[in-house]
């Protein structure tokens, strides 16, 4: 019989589209992917470069289980000049992907009974991990079209039990980024009410609004002490399946993540380490700079394509690779008798019908979503938004007629 916990713990959305795309492909339908959480394209040079020395240099062995003190000595000063905060080496841990830094996270800081407030539509995974680190998820609500949470749903939330709050921006799956003002009343909040702030920053590269990303130890440098920060290089450097990631914490979540790491992966993949150095040792930014204007371009016609939705608002995408869609006046305008009655229903409908994969957003616990990635090859990915928007723009008039 399994254990309790894993009976708690849903199954991934995302990889439940990729099973149904790979069942259609199977079945010989081409199926266009914008379900994907990766951008598609080939990695930089630097990062295969310092791979293959790697593999031809025989190396093979452990290293320290949170990684490198080279690596972590180089992402100290990557995340200093990014944030104009300084950091060290032994403020940062390694980890097998950001998943990795975001469960050490939950093991190292949450007690069974706590409660860890998720803003949502969320991530899977936050919840998931709450529960296996035996916590209670709270979410708050996040509604369109800006999907910011308001401050006073949050401080609503938080009672004495509260540890934590999680926060994601840019946000997957939304593209809302949290503006200042948000981030610095996130930061009032866990100062006054003494809680931890896990901020994952996995889509920071990936901001259109015309300025930088900010992260929240730049709008309120007064949290620095009680916030873990997780990022990776798995969507910078479009690497996902290396499972490389990191966290910036004060030193005792560093260490308890040391500990925790020498009893489950023992070390990050040493060959994906030693590839990353290389790359903050002799890249020169031409890469994440070129998948940006890709993404950007990207973005911008695909939006244009979006915006010929009829019952369905344009997304703001302003963060991360994702369109979202909220569907939830075109679902409520079909007729009663209608077999199409969620996102689920349209999700599936986009696959057996335009052979498009999505993400519904009951993945991210909001029935009215649906997830559109930008990051695949941008001809697919406008070819796949005009099969959503002419099978969207046909469904009410096709219900009525059944």
């Amino acid at each position: 019989m399994l254990a309790q916990r894993i009976s708690l713990v849903p199954g991934s959305g995302t990889a439940a589209a990729r099973e149904a795309t790979a069942m259609a492909a199977a079945a010989g339908r081409r199926v266009i992917d914008l379900a994907a959480g990766e951008v598609i394209i080939e990695p930089p040079s630097s990062v295969r470069e310092g791979a293959i020395a790697a593999i031809n240099a025989g190396t093979n062995r452990y290293t320290d289980s949170i990684g490198l003190p080279s690596l972590r000595k180089a992402i100290a000063e990557k995340m200093s000049a990014e944030t104009g905060v300084d950091w060290n080496k032994d403020e940062i841990a390694i980890t097998a992907g950001a998943k990795q830094g975001l469960l050490d996270a939950a093991l190292a800081v949450f007690d069974p009974a706590d409660e860890v407030i998720i803003i949502r539509p969320c991530w899977p995974t936050f919840p998931s991990q709450v529960l296996l680190a035996g916590a209670k998820p709270v979410f708050v609500e996040a509604r369109p079209p800006t999907y910011v949470p308001e401050i006073t749903a949050i401080r609503a939330a938080v009672t004495p039990r509260t540890k934590a709050i999680i926060i994601n921006s840019p946000n997957n799956p939304t593209g809302a980024i949290y503006d200042r003002t948000t981030l610095q009343a996130i930061g009032d909040l866990a100062i006054n009410y003494q809680l931890w702030i896990v901020s994952d920053e996995c889509y920071s590269s990936f901001v259109f609004t015309g300025a930088r990303h900010e992260s929240i130890v730049m709008a309120h440098p007064g949290v620095r002490s009680r916030t873990i920060l997780v990022n990776a290089f798995s969507k910078e450097l479009a690497i996902t399946g290396w499972r490389l990631g990191y966290f910036l914490a004060p030193p005792e979540i560093v260490s308890a993540a040391r500990k925790l790491q020498s009893h489950t992966t023992s070390n990050p993949n040493v060959i994906a380490q030693h590839a990353i150095l290389h790359h903050l040792q002799f890249g020169d930014g031409s890469f994440e700079r070129t998948m940006h204007q890709r993404l950007s371009l990207a973005r911008n016609s695909g939006l244009l394509i979006l915006s010929g939705l009829h019952d369905v608002a344009t997304p703001g995408a302003n963060g991360s690779f994702f369109f979202y869609l909220d569907l939830s006046r075109l679902v409520a305008g079909l007729p009663a008798n209608s077999c199409v009655r969620s996102a689920d229903d349209i999700a599936r409908l986009l696959l057996d019908e335009a052979d498009v994969a999505c993400v519904a957003g009951t993945t991210f616990g909001d029935v009215n979503g649906l997830r559109l990635s930008f990051g695949a090859p941008p001809d697919l990915m406008e070819s796949g938004l005009r099969r959503v928007v002419e099978t969207l723009n046909s469904l009410k008039m096709r219900q009525a007629a059944t």
